[in-house]
């Protein structure tokens, strides 16, 4: 028998990246059915421009890079379908594909593609947008329910830093209000995360600190919690992108440390910022941080020197 010599990891999964990818995929699909039904075809047109744009941006770099193709894989399918997730249905489609390049080419691929990326490429498309095209995220449709004419309005965050709030929790749950297409039913977003749980793709090890995290401090600070759980990007924010396997901690201890400091940001933002939104603020933000919390919460090797670099 011949020994293999090669580097670690040793220990290989049945769940291959494109089965992890796939199973997201369809834990968003009731997301993006909601969507469409809320805020009309635009929400369906948006999401297929991210996820076009997305293929040939990965496709191109792969060229120019000389490597395998990694489309495959379906991970840039991910990001674009998250990305147009945190955008309004009016989103210029324009606009749209060039947050979805800078999150594949920039953000991704330019750092060595899935599994090298410091930051979370759908995270960073969104900030990417708001901070160089704010205007395309000024105002969000009202749903196709309540104005057909899809009368654009404010969110129900920035309705509530004004003083007023005309939703009922109702509507925050079922997403019958002004938003992005991924931020406004909780619902879907909760059975797809409840899939995703099922299917052992993810865990509450960062969305339980998150989510609480907020509540608490918002709580404190004299808030509606309920409100500020079911309002904004939380849901997506803590089902679908604080459980990122490669811009979130690895350990459970890690993880947990990664949640509250989300949820932190996340509180501080929404009480004290100019934006009324903090989610995607913050997980940027701790991304910044996950090779430190690994360093020290990392397991620690038998006979190996504590927080030794490997």
């Amino acid at each position: 028998m011949d020994l293999i010599n090669e580097a670690s990891p040793h220990l290989h999964g049945r769940q291959s990246t494109t089965f992890i990818m796939g199973c997201v995929i369809v834990s968003l699909l009731p997301t993006l059915v909601a969507a469409t039904v809320l805020y009309g075809l635009d929400s369906l047109i948006l999401v297929l421009t991210c996820v076009v744009t997305a293929i040939v941006a990965e496709q191109a770099c792969c060229m120019l890079m000389c490597r395998p193709t990694t489309v495959g894989d379906l991970s840039c399918i991910v990001t674009a379908m998250l990305l147009a997730f945190t955008l309004p249905a009016t989103c210029s489609l324009a606009v749209a594909a060039l947050g979805t390049a800078f999150a594949i080419v920039v953000v991704k691929m330019a750092f060595g593609g899935i599994g090298n990326n410091f930051a979370n490429p759908a995270v960073a498309g969104r900030i990417f947008i708001m901070v160089a095209l704010p205007s395309a995220l000024s105002s969000y449709p009202d749903t196709v329910g309540k104005a057909v004419d899809a009368v654009s309005s404010a969110t129900p965050l920035a309705m509530a830093a004004s003083g007023s709030m005309p939703y009922s929790l109702v509507d925050l749950m079922v997403g019958n209000y002004a938003g992005a297409l991924g931020e406004t039913c909780l619902v879907t977003l909760l059975v797809g995360y409840i899939f995703l749980l099922v299917m052992k793709i993810v865990d509450g090890w960062a969305t339980v600190p998150f989510i609480l995290t907020v509540g608490a401090i918002m709580g404190l600070a004299g808030q509606d919690v309920v409100f500020h759980l079911l309002a904004g990007g939380l849901a997506l924010g803590a089902f679908y992108m604080v459980t990122d396997y490669t811009t979130t901690p690895m350990t459970p201890a890690g993880k947990i440390i990664f949640g509250i400091g989300c949820g932190l940001v996340t509180a501080l933002v929404r009480l004290f910022a100019p934006a009324p939104e903090g989610v995607a603020f913050s997980i940027l933000f701790m991304n910044m941080f996950v090779p430190l919390i690994d360093r020290y919460t990392r397991n620690q090797l038998v006979g190996g020197a504590k927080h030794a670099v490997i």
